[in-house]
């Protein structure tokens, strides 16, 4: 019923312990599992233990920071791109709609990279920071933990158009997300897979309130949504002319900062928050993907660390190709 919308559900114990010992080699990338092993030993110890020490002040981070991972491999590869700063005359992803002001958690990798930085001077990239904190967040709400191919180096480029050509928007249908992450060497189901991210993490009102007040001419109401779902968010996210704020709501709410298959739950129960999540129970090419996630929790969560190791690897910069940026938000200066 509605009443576990309110937050008292209490977060489940049971953990899944994954660890996922892979191939040195993914896709065409020259990436290795334990890179900075010989160069900077401590290097991901000091990526969890800040991100720990950020997440358990804020559960929110661990979503900021898998959402920054996402955002930055989808846009020019993951390459670190989505943390640079903007300069005079060139405004940076991070200005992008689809980043500014949602995305979160650069604090965390800004003090992970210091402290690199003081034990191993321009070794260990952002771009590896970031997708060490994007797998101990994970591990931090979900326990679902996986080793990360490392050695990816870090892009001098960053623009602000570029986050809205190739990130998927809340309206996408499935058949336009399976060909989104197709364009980046995704398949189907790993798109699936990790849509379930959407377990934790909030959404702006503005991301999904047409499917609340202004779906269709004939249905003001989206008629695929749960109605008392439907009421429970009109009283989080009013008619935009009333207000001027666009307030956040959970994308999952049963609960809401754990990392865990209840996501898929309530796509049957037609409760998904934004479109892109329910057209995934809807739709007949991923229906059955949704219902064996729903039903295998630990298989999905197993599903969900390969897929991310995956996505990890897109169009990264290897060998001597970029660089390793002192600061995590301004390339180096030659």
């Amino acid at each position: 019923m509605m009443s576990s919308l309110g937050g008292s559900e209490k977060m489940p114990t049971i953990f899944f312990f994954i660890v996922l010992f892979l191939a040195t080699s993914v896709s065409s990338a020259s990436l290795k599992v334990g890179f900075y092993k010989s160069s900077c030993p401590s290097a991901e110890l000091i990526v969890r233990k800040a991100v720990n020490k950020a997440v358990s002040k804020n559960p929110g981070l661990a979503a900021g920071l898998i959402r920054m991972h996402f955002h930055d491999c989808f846009v020019r590869g993951c390459d670190g791109s989505v943390l640079l700063d903007s300069t005079p005359g060139n405004p940076s992803e991070k200005e992008s709609p689809v980043n500014n002001p949602s995305l979160r958690g650069f604090e965390v990798i800004d003090e992970a990279k210091a402290e690199i930085e003081a034990q191993c001077p321009q070794i260990v990239s952002c771009a590896d920071v970031l997708a060490f904190a994007a797998r101990d967040s994970a591990y931090k709400v979900g326990g679902i933990n996986y080793a990360v191919p490392s050695g990816r180096r870090d892009g001098r480029v960053s623009l602000k158009d570029e986050p809205a050509l190739h990130l998927p928007p809340p309206f996408f249908n499935a058949k336009q997300l399976e060909e989104n992450f197709a364009r980046k060497g995704l398949s189907l189901d790993e798109m699936v897979t990790l849509s379930g991210a959407h377990s934790i993490g909030v959404s702006h009102c503005s991301s999904f309130s047409n499917r609340l007040y202004s779906f269709n001419a004939t249905h003001p109401q989206d008629p695929s949504m749960d109605p008392e779902f439907a009421r429970y968010l009109k009283t989080k996210c009013p008619p935009s002319s009333n207000t001027g704020s666009d307030p956040t709501v959970p994308l999952e709410v049963q609960t809401p900062n754990r990392l865990d298959s209840k996501y898929y739950k309530d796509l049957k129960n037609h409760r998904g928050l934004l479109t892109s999540d329910q057209t995934l129970f809807d739709s007949p090419s991923t229906k059955r993907m949704v219902k064996n996630n729903a039903r295998y929790g630990a298989n999905w969560g197993n599903k969900y660390a390969a897929a991310m190791v995956r996505m990890g690897a897109i169009d990264v910069l290897t060998g001597t190709k970029g660089e390793i940026r002192k600061h995590c938000r301004v390339v180096n200066y030659r």
